[in-house]
């Protein structure tokens, strides 16, 4: 991208809502609550024939700076800084307030490009707000609806001429880049290609983080980048959009998705708070492997169980992280007790890695970070047919499928039509007679003998043809 352009302004201006109209996806969670966003959220925006890094940014409040507000403001005078050019929004329709008088003098202050925006100019008495917008003395208003998509066109023409020809429009276009990066998306719907090659210990990796709300997500994510990237503090439930953020580990691309804290569903009422958790299951849907944050102080509630049970129905990798375990007392009998209660209360992910971690100390983020990377590989790891067939005639003889209705079930053939998470088909007689009991049996079987610990495994079992089916018997 040849720039980056931050978005600016009050709390329910439509900062968000211009985001998502920039990146031409609702990224951004949009409502008419005032002080949806808190975090920075960049995206690829596209304005006719502009390309830009956009950042979307929190409503700047007066506030002090221990408070969320302060905090939120913080993040977003980190973004102005990092920017190129700010995009300050104001609202045409509701008109100026002091924030405005106080964000445009703070804005000027800082020197950089600023392009002011009167958004919901398409609103029946909007005039006197785009006229008094001149007051701020950042030159002169581009009325736009990001709602509705108009005044686009001038919008991109403000832009240009803040930030100038050469940095809009630089000579050499990043063709080769994006060249690249078509391959690798199509390699991600590729799951069915049997020739898959050996596991590529450089292509990046996608990880959302995910657990209850508290239990130190953003926290993790802030250690892992050395920043204050992500918004937290004290209160549950500051994270509310999925926000993604890049990283390398080892000469490796990591993008990690920080997602709002799920509650039971019981207890999620808000509207706002049931798109924060959609936002966090696309998170969790979009990704390769998912950490599920554990309080070492409160583990296994309820509500833990169902989110692993939920990452596995999903299909995800997934690993276990015991956080603020530098306020565990006697850690080495702690973390047996937990092993054991691991193995009991999740048996559908036997062999799961979990792994005891502080994101406030930094204590056991190397040894997360190898077991999501171990974990992965086991996700994307594909078995020949022959060895498969060798194990299912050693695993049936050894313990045959029982008899159903005095008749003997029969396995025949078996091989994986998948990857991602591993999958196989199993030809046999009558599949729908087939007890669940021996399905778990063969499960267990697979992943003990190939090594595949703490993945989903899918069997699906389909009946041979007759060939005597359709034919007209003769008399």
């Amino acid at each position: 991208m040849s720039f980056t352009v931050a978005i600016v302004g009050r709390p329910n201006v439509g900062k968000s809502t211009l985001f998502n109209r920039l990146v031409g996806k609702k990224l951004a969670l949009v409502d008419d609550t005032p002080g949806v966003t808190r975090d920075r959220r960049p995206g690829d925006a596209k304005l006719v024939d502009l390309r830009f890094t956009i950042i979307d940014t929190a409503g700047l409040e007066e506030a002090g700076p221990e408070t969320l507000q302060g905090r939120m403001r913080a993040q977003t005078e980190m973004a102005i800084d990092e920017a190129d050019l700010s995009l300050f929004v104001v609202d045409a329709k509701y008109g100026l307030t002091p924030v405005d008088q106080a964000l445009a003098e703070m804005l000027r202050r800082r020197g950089r490009p600023v392009v002011l925006v009167a958004n919901k100019s398409e609103a029946r008495g909007s005039d006197a707000g785009f006229y008094d917008a001149y007051t701020l003395g950042l030159g002169e208003p581009v009325p736009i609806s990001a709602e509705h998509g108009q005044g686009m066109i001038d919008l991109r023409d403000a832009i240009v001429e803040a930030i100038g020809e050469e940095r809009a429009f630089p000579e050499e276009e990043d063709v080769a880049e994006t060249n690249v990066l078509l391959p690798e998306d199509d390699d991600l719907e590729g799951d069915e290609d049997e020739a898959e090659p050996e596991y590529d210990e450089t292509k990046p990796l996608r990880v959302a983080i995910v657990g209850r709300p508290n239990a130190g997500k953003s926290t993790l994510i802030n250690r892992f980048l050395g920043e204050d990237r992500l918004l937290t503090g004290p209160e549950a439930g500051i994270t509310r959009d999925s926000i993604s953020v890049e990283w390398d580990w080892r000469g490796r691309t990591i993008k990690m998705f920080d997602t709002a804290g799920m509650r039971k569903k019981a207890r999620v009422q808000e509207k706002l708070e049931k798109l924060s958790v959609a936002d966090a299951l696309r998170a969790i849907r979009f990704a390769e492997t998912v950490v599920i944050i554990f309080d070492a102080t409160i583990p296994f509630e309820k509500q833990d169980l169902q989110i692993v049970d939920l990452c596995l129905r999903e299909g995800r990798a997934a690993v276990l992280a015991f956080n603020k375990w530098d306020l565990v007392e006697d850690p080495q009998a702690y973390l047996n007790d937990l092993r054991e209660k691991t193995e009991r209360l999740l048996p559908q992910a036997r062999g799961i890695r979990a792994v005891p971690i502080s994101g406030h100390t930094g204590y056991g983020l190397e040894k997360l970070m190898q077991s999501i990377v171990d974990t992965d590989k086991v996700w994307n790891k594909r078995i020949s047919t022959a060895k498969l067939n060798r194990w299912l005639d050693a695993v049936t003889t050894q313990h045959p499928p029982p008899a159903v209705s005095g008749r003997r079930l029969k396995l025949k053939y078996m091989t994986q039509v998948k990857a991602r998470p591993p999958a196989f088909m199993i030809s046999c007689t009558r599949p729908d007679s087939l007890p669940e009991s021996y399905v778990r049996y063969l499960t267990n079987g697979l992943r003990a003998d190939f090594d595949m610990p703490g993945v989903p495994i899918r069997i699906h079992f389909k009946a041979g043809e007759n060939p005597f089916e359709g034919r007209k018997r003769r008399r």
